[in-house]
This record gives C-alpha cells, structure tokens and sequence, in this order.
C-alpha cells in the first residue's frame, strides 16, 4: 500500500514544493514538506521516510548536500534524491558520493517522478518482503523462539525437548490464547519429524460428521457433494504430526473412532471398507480441564489416557507477568515490520499499562493489542496514549470491596465462585490462586453447592 511509504520533500520554492508533494499525494503516497535543511533533519529525526526529495542549493546556512548527510545519518534506509536548476558534473559527482540514489534537473517532469518513485517503492517492497520471509525461515518455531524466562515455562519447553523425537502422544493444556500449538510446532520442528508435514485441525470449528470427513477423509459418493476420494488430516500427517486443537469439543461418535486410530494406528475413510495404515504423531490441546471433563462424564476416560501419555501444562500470562516486556519487545519487533512502521521500542508508561493488565485472553490478546497500537500510532515509540484501550478495558471491570454486612462462609462461596469464572473453571489453577490443595476446593465446592458448571 502505497501510504505505508512516507515521502519528504525539501525545497526552499514555495510553489516548486508544494507541486511536487501534490503530484507525489495525487498518486497516492503520504508526504511532508520542509522549506529548509534544518527543518528537514528535524522532520526526519520525527518520522522515518522511504524517499526524500532535497534541493541542492537553499538558505539557511544548510545546503543541499549538508542536509542529504544528516538525513543520511538518521535514516540510513531513505532513499535520497537531490533535484536542482544548477545541474553540473562536479555537483552530480559530488550528491552520488554522499549517498543520492538519484540526481533530477528542474524543472521536473510529473510522469518522470512518478515513474521513480514507483521503482524505488516497488524495491523497498521487495526488501521488506525479502525481510519478513528470512525471518521466519530462521525462526521455524524453535524453541529458543519461543520467549520466555519463567521457570514454570523454561520447565514446558524443557519437557517439550525431551519428548520432541519420541513418537508418544502429547496433551497440552492451558487457556485460549496461551499458545498451545506453537508449542506443538516447536515440538514437532525440534524433531526426528521435522521434515514431515505438521497438519493442524480445530475440532471445534467443525460439526461432528464434517469433523470425521476432515480427520479421516472420504469416499467418492459417502455423502452429497463428495464427488472424489479425499485423504484426511491423519493421512495427510503420515510419517509427521496431526494437531487436534480443541480436543475436549469432539462429540461421544468421534471420541471413540478417534480411540481406535491412537490403540490401532488405522481407521477407515467415510463410506470406506478399506482400512487405511498411518504413522501420524499426534498432539493434542484443549483449554478445557480434561481431567474435570472426564469426571463429569463428558469425556471418555480411556481416550483421556491414550492422549495424556505426556502431559503439558501452559500457565497463562498473568501468572508470568516477567515475561509480558520480552514478549511486548518481540512482538513489535516482528509487527513493526511486517506492517511497515518504524517503531523502534515501547515507553516506560506503555509498558506499565502492559504490566497492570491481567490479559484473559493471554499471549494471543497482547499480540493483537500491540498491533492495534502499532497501526495507530503516529510515534516512533509506543506510549500509554497508543494503550488507551487497555487502560479502558481494565477501568471497566468491578472492583471488589470488602463486605462488612455479610457471613464468613458466604464471603468465601463468592471468592471461590469468582476465582473459578476468572480461571474459566480450572480446579487445578483455582487452588493455587487461593492457595489450597485441590482436594479441599472440591470440598469446599459441594459444600457451597458452587454448580458444577463453574468447575470445568
């Protein structure tokens, strides 16, 4: 998008500046003035620009080339183009060798300038392209990508080391938005599978019999529409790792044909006789407790215990607040380039505001919050202005007051009841919180007659 490209031009000419920015906007670029070299290096230690523009000769004490260098200095990556009346070898040679990319005779030519322009961007677009692709082709979701330095994390991702080239089954648990299936790929490209495929699939974002056709692939003719054979996500992991996202969502119908497949290794496509064989790794992940699931019935114990053979427990985010600043530096790194902004780091004050909210909706909540903030800021730095937003969010949730009208017992049912929605209805990190072993929350839980469905 040609507006991501800021463009400076500086010319000491009121009207030769103002027609050259306006050309420059009615093709559809973002673009700032200055009438002198000092305003322009004041402008460009401000914002970042792709392309300035700069007169060789201007008043002021600062001529053309002087304020090339400056600008040069504060943004290396600009590309500088001098443009004058007083075109002479000595003073083309002299521009190139202080890094202009291009030397243009006044008076200009519109159509000359636009195609220019539109090479230079059309390269910058390449760079960052370019950029972006080595970076995750480095990246690879190893786990030393993976950021953190809480122990309880370091300890996961330890786990996930040791079990990344075995071929035992893997259950990560752990809120929405904790990052479950990069830890999955961390596993997967850390091992002897690297080189196979990794095939994701959210199990609840299908219906029970699309859910079958997606896991185990169909016959031409087993239902209206399938007009071909189609390989499943389990054939398509062969010799890799299936993800099963969302495992505590599948149906009674599909826990059990999904029971066969981790005992048997095979399983027949929809409307199939064939039995097909596979080597598929698999690692699965649910926000649900799944312990709890299976107590209350709604999941099968037997299918619970084929997938718990390596059991991963993911804190969420604010019970790891040291790493909300690596995270918060990582992420607008990483968005900063992608979304084509120059933001070079986060304030005191903004990090704060990161630091003071709870974040439900964990690592996948801040990523996006700093996108938000990244997009809208007209800064070079986030401050807490650009986080507003979350300032908001946390303003508007209901303090607790302490009650002076009410019993003991009834103070601590709404505790207890409170901390268990907070935790989405977690047991295990419902009793750390209030720091009682797991045995007397459930006690405390049937005392109360806390309804169940608090306690998932």
């Amino acid at each position: 998008m040609k507006n991501q490209w800021r463009i400076l031009v500086v010319d000491d000419e009121e009207v030769m500046c103002d027609s050259l920015a306006a050309w420059l906007r009615e093709d559809g670029y973002s673009v700032d003035t200055a009438s002198c070299g000092r305003e322009a290096v004041e402008r460009a230690r401000d914002k970042s620009y792709a392309i300035c523009f700069v007169d060789l000769k201007m008043p002021g004490g600062m001529d053309g080339i002087e304020t090339l260098q400056q600008i040069k200095k504060l943004r290396p990556d600009a590309s500088l183009i001098i443009i004058t009346a007083f075109a002479t070898v000595d003073t083309a040679i002299t521009a190139m060798k202080e890094g202009a990319q291009e030397y243009i005779v006044k008076p200009c030519n519109p159509a000359e300038i636009s195609l220019l322009v539109e090479r230079i961007i059309k390269v910058k677009n390449l760079q960052r392209e370019n950029t972006i692709l080595r970076q995750k082709l480095t990246r690879q979701y190893r786990f030393h990508d993976i950021v953190s330095k809480n122990s309880k994390m370091q300890d996961v991702l330890e786990l996930a080391r040791r079990v990344s080239s075995l071929r035992s089954t893997v259950l990560i648990q752990g809120e929405s938005g904790t990052g479950k299936e990069l830890v999955a790929r961390a596993i997967h490209n850390s091992g002897d599978r690297a080189s196979k495929p990794f095939v994701a699939i959210s199990c609840a974002a299908l219906a029970e019999s699309l859910l079958e056709s997606e896991l185990f692939g169909h016959e031409k003719g087993a239902f209206t529409g399938a007009n071909q054979q189609k390989k499943g996500k389990f054939e398509q992991a062969d010799g890799g790792t299936i993800f099963l996202d969302e495992i505590g969502d599948i149906s009674p119908k599909v826990q059990v044909e999904l029971l066969r497949v981790l005992q048997e290794r095979c399983f027949y496509r929809v409307g199939g006789s064939q039995e097909i064989q596979v080597d598929s790794r698999v690692i699965a992940a649910s926000h649900v407790n799944l312990q709890e699931a299976v107590r209350e019935g709604k999941f099968r114990d037997d299918l619970f215990y084929r997938l718990n053979v390596v059991e991963i427990q993911i804190p969420p985010l604010r019970a790891r607040r040291e790493d909300i600043p690596l995270l918060a530096n990582h992420f607008v790194d990483r968005l900063s380039h992608e979304l084509g902004k120059n933001i070079s780091g986060i304030s005191d004050s903004a990090l704060k505001a990161l630091l003071d909210y709870d974040w439900p909706g964990n690592v996948r909540e801040l990523e996006n919050a700093l996108e938000r903030a990244i997009v809208t800021t007209s800064s070079s730095v986030l401050n807490h202005n650009d986080l507003a937003f979350i300032n908001a969010a946390a303003n508007g949730k209901k303090g607790w007051h302490v009650p002076t009208d009410m019993l003991l017992s009834e103070v601590e049912k709404q505790v207890i009841a409170a901390t268990l929605d907070r935790h989405q209805g977690n047991v295990t990190e419902t009793a750390e919180v209030l720091g009682i072993d797991r045995s007397t929350l459930y006690e405390k839980i049937k005392r109360y007659e806390i309804p169940r469905g608090a306690a998932v």
